[in-house]
């Protein structure tokens, strides 16, 4: 063997892998972009169409319908082919609808149908783009810099969340919403460009030994969850824990502003130490991992995560000591969903085969967004008969329901992420049973 055909040695962290730094700074962009879709399309709605309150619900469920309906269909896409050329189109195609919004308003002919089209569409190539990025991801980066890189993208979007309001504030400020939105046009281009520059060729996915049809795929995605217990107890868990957590966001700024009295400023500082929190618990997610063992990791941040919303229940007014206690609960949240979800999406990507990565990404999104808009109902329906509080205290109340998975779910006795994944036509339970302390 010369030295040309000596093998490079392993790289020591993912920065060090230029293909992974591409995704992850076109990701940051385009974070950022949507921040300022997240404030101004709402706006575009109510002050340049003068959309009443149920024509902006409706662009909501416009924007968010497309998780629900077409999550799985995405899951079957992207495990049928390889997933970068259509992460590619995809960037391009919310660039291009975006960016008719403030062309259109700048020719006169924006109307609240065509913001329903644009954020229906939006929405769909949304969908297709969450699920196809992170199926995309296991395969850029060795596998044991997965946990980083989850972690890198995570601690993305945290940062989005901390800057992106004040910076689409501005933009919307200056430029008026519609204006605004070419921003985020532009993020979604540089996201683009990204994806293009990666080197790293991506292998074709396996023939199948039988053509099968779309609906026997969603079967098999379905059945590569459930039919797993890491993945099965793992959705659950989330499903329950999402749903009253929307509960939760639902009331919680009403309640803060109609029940406590708190000011714009102080609730701004309160609703942003859940995202400096996340921000943290981000950045510690895979060292947390690496110090205690993964079971102990999501067994923690679980305990952390149902129970620190209790804090919010404590303050009876806006005072110093409330808003402390206040932004202290949210902190706590945000870090331990962070430290979670981080660690809970490297475990299912690593017990799941690259064939089924697609599949599995979409049932988990289908079962966590499908739980939004029952979260948001139930939590207003609940204010609306019994006032803000009462609701506040189902939904924190039912967020610390999850704790009970701890008590026989196998995702929290593990000692380490297995090495291999799981097939599932072959059974999964050597798979939890070797990484167990059984």
């Amino acid at each position: 063997m010369t030295a040309a055909d000596t093998p490079a040695p392993p790289t020591t962290t993912v920065w060090r892998n230029p293909d992974f730094v591409k995704v992850w700074g076109g990701e940051t962009v385009s974070l950022l972009g949507s921040q300022v879709t997240d404030l101004a399309l709402p706006l575009v709605a109510i002050l340049t169409l003068h959309a009443s309150a149920f024509e902006v619900g409706l662009l909501n469920v416009a924007r968010y319908a497309p998780f629900v309906l077409l999550s799985l269909f995405a899951g079957v896409w992207f495990d049928r082919r390889r997933r970068r050329p259509t992460l590619i189109v995809v960037n391009l195609g919310r660039a291009v609808l975006i960016g008719l919004v403030p062309v259109a308003s700048l020719l006169h002919v924006l109307s609240i149908p065509w913001l329903y089209a644009i954020a229906f569409g939006a929405g769909i190539l949304t969908v297709l783009f969450d699920v196809g990025i992170l199926s995309y991801v296991p395969g850029l980066v060795e596998r044991r810099h997965l946990g980083e890189a989850n972690s890198k993208i995570a601690a993305s979007y945290s940062v989005a969340g901390i800057a992106g309001p004040g910076v689409a504030g501005f933009l919307v400020g200056v430029l008026t919403a519609p204006v605004a939105l070419a921003i985020d046009a532009v993020s979604f281009l540089a996201s683009a460009a990204a994806l293009t520059s990666i080197r790293k060729p991506e292998a074709a996915p396996a023939a199948p030994a039988e053509r099968t049809s779309v609906r026997a795929s969603i079967a098999e995605g379905l059945r590569a969850v459930f039919g797993n217990p890491i993945l099965k107890h793992l959705a659950t868990q989330s499903a329950t824990f999402n749903l009253f957590q929307n509960v939760v966001i639902t009331v919680l700024l009403v309640y803060l502003v109609r029940v406590l009295g708190v000011g714009p400023s102080p609730l701004g500082l309160v609703v942003s130490a859940g995202s400096v929190g996340a921000l943290v618990g981000a950045l510690t997610a895979n060292r947390i991992r690496t110090a205690i063992g993964i079971g102990a990791t999501l067994r923690w941040s679980t305990v952390l995560a149902c129970v620190s919303p209790l804090l919010l229940l404590v303050p009876r007014d806006s005072g110093p000591v409330s808003l402390v206690l206040l932004g202290a609960s949210l902190a706590i949240l945000g870090a331990n969903l962070a430290i979670f979800n981080v660690n809970a999406l490297t475990l299912r990507q690593s017990v799941t085969p690259d064939r089924l990565l697609g599949r599995m990404n979409a049932s988990y999104r289908l079962l966590l967004f499908g739980t939004v808009p029952l979260g948001a109902f139930l939590g207003g329906s609940l204010a609306g008969l019994f006032g803000a509080r009462a609701a506040l205290v189902v939904g924190v109340l039912g967020v610390a329901s999850a704790l009970a998975w701890l008590l026989f779910s196998p995702v929290f006795r593990l000692t380490a992420i297995p090495d291999h994944p799981a097939d599932p036509e072959a059974g999964t339970a050597a798979l939890s049973g070797a990484a167990t302390n059984d």
